[in-house]
């Protein structure tokens, strides 16, 4: 018999900046975050219906002491980002003698660094959140969860409790359909997290959590958070057309957001399929232009291919592409900076997120570096060394310069197809877009005059020559009042570290403060490739 008890959901602050806070975006579209901690109120649809629950984002609020004296449990975590403010909040529990349990990604990766803890969750949720349940009705305060490794049946999760989250923060709302990625990325933690074989929802599954955003009044664009959308490609390629059909049954209400490996740029069936169900946005991890890199990094599904080819082949579905580039492959070119910049231009790619390699927990790539003698520190930090970092600094500059990156928004805008003509005019939409456009010239003018003339210019390109592509194009102005800044941050912050590197060891692999990059966040839930502003 289950007992009632008051949980309170808090998700953690991430602490650095990132590419993917997009503060100043959020600003202008009149909201405080990109998107909601989808595995936190999916753990609260995981709970005995009697328990009541509550949420607090700390990125979009605070906590207060009356939340903590309210609750008899505390329910936390997130990303390896987010473990200095998990651990504040564990902190704050313990203060007060109030229990907390700790799960999501970087408590599996990393459980060692959660002892203060009074619980931790290691695994999926759907795996063992009945043991948990009937372990604290029973009076078990203290303890260690696991569940059973890429054993989760995500067919039995529920619609995620979206009722939880706090009306006018969020730009995006997220769903997942599968967790897993079939490919073997050295540097990636997707695989030791969720397997390499993709598991999917069901077809009724996904529609049901449509069914319930529509209900709470939620439209506009809605992030799959999957690492992989086409992982399992067969399951997305019978999954899509039924989306079609609920997004043209309720006209259209949501545009969509993914991230996808780059072979989805083989597949002209499933792009015309994802265009027609409406999705506009894209991240693909490039990496790198250099083959040899990528074979080494075991990401040969981007080797021996024009990848400009691709991305201009996916923006012409109608989906604009953003894209990860990572600096510090073992055996890269000394041309490596060059190269990258070239692809990035030639490709026409607005939006790059550019990062260190990182030898994340728990990763094929930190073991093979244990293994060879080459962590020389706490293995959660960049392989920085003073030619990666000329190189990742030089990308920075050239990429974010305004000229560079509006001019590949302009060319962008030409080739770019327009957003669904089927999608029903809704006055709601259309006059936040407004007023959003309105902060948007009233910060430029204001804040950001020496882009006055990039703006006036791209927009006036786009009326010229493909006018239906407004919205995208000046979605990608907006991000860059966010991304153009933080570049210049982290060139900066590069510049101090680079002064720190002596005479003696300047090439060679040292322990440096971590340089705030852009590189994805291990366990991807809801705050990696927030793209679409509309």
């Amino acid at each position: 018999m289950s007992q009632a008890c008051n949980v309170l959901l808090v998700y953690p602050r991430f602490d650095n900046p990132s590419f993917w806070d997009l503060t100043a975006a959020c600003e202008v579209v009149g909201r405080r975050r990109i998107n909601p901690p989808l595995g936190l109120i999916t753990v609260a649809a995981l709970l005995p219906p009697d328990w009541t629950v509550r949420l607090v984002d700390r990125n979009a609020e605070e906590l207060k002491d009356r939340d903590l004296a309210w609750a008899d449990l505390v329910m936390t975590g997130g990303m390896l980002p987010q473990q200095p403010d998990t651990l504040r909040v564990v902190d704050l529990c313990n203060a007060r003698g109030k229990p907390v349990a700790v799960g999501g990604p970087d408590v599996t990766s990393s459980p060692h660094a959660y002892v203060s803890a009074d619980i931790r969750v290691i695994g999926e949720a759907e795996g063992l959140m009945d043991d948990f349940v009937r372990a604290w009705n029973a009076g078990q305060r203290r303890g260690v969860f696991e569940a059973e490794k890429f054993k989760a049946d995500v067919t039995t999760s529920p619609t995620p409790r979206f009722d939880l989250l706090k009306p006018g923060f969020y730009v995006d709302m997220s769903v997942q359909f599968s967790r897993g990625c079939p490919f073997t990325c050295e540097f990636c933690d997707i695989i030791e997290l969720y397997g390499r074989v993709p598991r999917t929802k069901t077809t009724e599954q996904m529609l049901a959590e449509l069914d319930a955003l529509h209900a709470l009044g939620h439209a506009g664009n809605l992030l799959f958070v999957d690492d992989n959308l086409i992982g399992n490609k067969k399951a997305v390629k019978l999954f899509l057309p039924h989306l079609g059909d609920w997004q043209k049954r309720h006209g259209y209400p949501f545009t969509f957001s993914t991230q996808a490996s780059i072979n989805v740029a083989d597949d002209d069936a499933l792009l015309a399929l994802m265009r027609d169900a409406n999705f506009v946005n894209i991240f693909i991890g490039i990496e790198t232009s250099d083959d040899d890199a990528l074979v080494t990094a075991q990401k040969k599904q981007n080797a021996k291919r024009n990848l400009a080819t691709c991305i201009h082949k996916i923006h012409k579905f109608g989906m604009v592409v953003a894209a990860g580039f990572i600096v510090g492959f073992d055996g890269e070119k000394k041309s490596l900076a060059e190269e990258m910049i070239a692809c990035i231009e030639a490709a026409d790619i607005p939006l790059c997120m550019v990062g260190l390699l990182t030898a994340l927990p728990q990763t094929q790539l930190t073991r093979r570096l244990r293994s060879e003698g080459r962590l020389h520190a706490d293995p959660d930090t960049s392989l920085f060394d003073a030619s990666q970092g000329g190189d990742y600094k030089i990308v920075l500059q050239r990429v974010y310069e305004p000229a560079a990156y509006f001019g590949r928004v302009r060319r962008l805008g030409r080739i770019m197809v327009p957003l669904n003509p089927k999608a029903k005019l809704r006055p709601k939409a259309a006059i936040n877009d407004l007023r959003a456009f309105g902060r948007f010239v009233w910060r430029v003018a204001t804040r950001h005059p020496e882009l006055i003339m990039q703006c006036s210019s791209t927009i006036a390109d786009c009326a010229i020559h493909n006018p239906a592509a407004l919205k995208q194009v000046v979605t990608q102005m907006v991000v860059y009042l966010h991304a153009g800044p933080f570049a210049r941050y982290v060139v900066s912050r590069l510049d101090e570290q680079l002064a720190k590197l002596s005479a003696d060891n300047r090439g060679s692999a040292v322990d440096l403060e971590p340089v705030p990059v852009a590189l994805p966040a291990p366990g991807v839930k809801s705050d990696k490739a927030a793209m679409a502003l509309h």
